[in-house]
């Protein structure tokens, strides 16, 4: 019996070792990263719907500087086609007007006092097209990154059976779970993609 303890924690250091080596958990990390930027970028399409995230990277001219849009009022969504800015200082709404405007979105700002609406404009066929082009592009550009980490883990597994760190069987065993990792990252994207694909449909 105590031989057999003995054993089993031998093999759960082991394993522990092997773990630390490879950093399956940083793996999931840098996986996870690719994914919320890939959100971050679909969040920042022009679809038909408002949404915070297709502003969030306007920035104001603000006291000689630039600020970004959130740090100049408060933003929100009170109607789904329309984005409000409350601007805390007055003499900030015109210079977040001119920024709204040149920001390239094709969005019409109106100032009502310190507020200022943006209506979203509802698409044309042309232009769910284009944005379905684009959200494919930025599917892609995550699979990519996601595929580049999964070889980092593989190569990782290929040194250290090569340097007999490992054995083929651990080997084996390693790759599966990388494998497994990446596959399962990769299917978030692909279901992160059918939905913004369906909200560009509808809105």
């Amino acid at each position: 019996m105590v031989i057999i303890i003995h054993q089993l924690l031998l093999t759960k250091i082991w394993v522990i070792k092997l773990t630390e080596k490879l950093n399956l958990e940083d793996l999931k990390r840098r996986m996870e990263g690719a994914i919320s930027s890939f959100s971050h970028d679909l969040a920042g399409l022009r679809t038909g719907r408002a949404s915070v995230n297709m502003i969030d990277q306007i920035t104001v001219d603000a006291y000689g500087s630039k600020m970004p849009i959130e740090q100049v009022g408060t933003i929100s969504v009170p109607e789904p086609r329309t984005i409000s800015i409350q601007v805390w200082d007055k003499g900030l709404v015109i210079s977040v007007e001119k920024s709204i405007q040149e920001a390239g979105l094709g969005l019409n700002p109106q100032i009502d006092g310190q507020l200022v609406r943006i209506p979203v404009p509802e698409l044309n066929e042309e232009r769910r097209q284009e944005l379905t082009k684009i959200a494919g592009k930025y599917a892609e550009q995550s699979r990519i990154s996601i595929r580049n980490i999964r070889r980092d883990g593989m190569d990782t597994i290929k040194s250290m059976e090569k340097n007999s760190e490992i054995g083929k069987d651990e080997s084996i065993s390693l790759s599966s779970n990388v494998q497994n990792l990446t596959d399962e990252h990769i299917k978030k994207i692909d279901e992160i993609l059918a939905n913004k694909e369906q909200e560009i449909k509808q809105v």
